[in-house]
């Protein structure tokens, strides 16, 4: 099966897009983020008429979650399980796939604005939050896999200026230790488990060519628990709709899993 994220930057702007990418691309699981719209105006038959299942989690303007499934989606849960939160950033649903039932946590988390800011305040209550709830989750269900935008950069080698970003937002100490604490739950960056090119992102700024000059981070993620390790086949950056007229300033990120 492939499972895979993407960030499409206001799904009002770019649902021919995700038509046309699953088209081309037709995954069995695709979590989006930054849906910017409300529940009510999900298009839920369209995706249905493309061949899938949906559970959402809107808001007007800003943030959304939604996972596309080829099979149902059941035991649903919007937001973090005890975390008091007006945003919406994440979506909780079970898949029966060909390897067992797999539980999948899309989110998108918070971007923090910068060190010091109440919006960064935030971002460290939300990471406190998710890993709490996460390792219980997780105790349910054992094969696991948390993706979506998590707006931080884990390794030097994820952002396109390690150096004269350091300790700016996406790539503090405080927000890779919040990473770190999560893959100590047992999970596993699915995308380091292959070799990968050098300069490998899922983020490119509209500003300044940066897709262009490919001055990008990898903030998109595909982490799964140890039973899905040895499915694993591959995990690539798919940068094609990064290319298309007026994309999203992400790109997708697919996981492939194989008995």
């Amino acid at each position: 099966m492939k499972i895979a994220t993407w960030n499409v930057n206001s799904l009002t702007a770019r649902l021919q897009h995700v038509l046309d990418w699953l088209a081309a691309n037709p995954v069995d699981v695709l979590c989006l983020q930054e849906l910017k719209m409300s529940d009510d105006k999900f298009p839920l038959e369209v995706l249905k008429a493309a061949g899938y299942e949906a559970a959402a989690f809107g808001q007007k303007t800003y943030n959304g979650v939604a996972i596309l499934s080829k099979a149902p989606v059941r035991d649903v849960l919007r937001n973090i399980g005890g975390f008091e939160d007006e945003h919406s950033r994440l979506i909780s649903a079970t898949v029966d796939t060909p390897l067992g039932e797999v539980r999948v946590v899309n989110g998108y988390f918070v971007n923090g604005q910068a060190p010091g800011s109440d919006k960064f305040a935030y971002k460290m209550r939300w990471l406190d939050g998710l890993r709490a709830w996460l390792q219980t989750e997780m105790a349910a269900h054992p094969s696991l896999v948390l993706l979506g935008d998590f707006n931080i950069v884990l390794e030097d080698r994820d952002s396109f200026d390690p150096v004269g970003l350091a300790e700016t937002i996406h790539h503090t100490s405080e927000e890779r230790a919040h990473f770190r604490a999560l893959l100590a739950l047992g999970l596993v960056d699915s995308f380091r488990l292959f070799a990968q090119p050098a300069k490998s992102y899922s983020w490119w700024d509209y500003r300044m060519l940066g897709y262009q000059k490919n001055r990008g981070l990898r903030i998109d993620h595909i982490l799964i628990s140890q039973p899905l390790v040895r499915h694993a086949k591959a995990c690539v950056i798919d940068r094609v709709p990064r290319k298309w007229e007026k994309p999203s300033d992400h790109a997708p990120v697919v996981l492939e899993l194989g008995a």
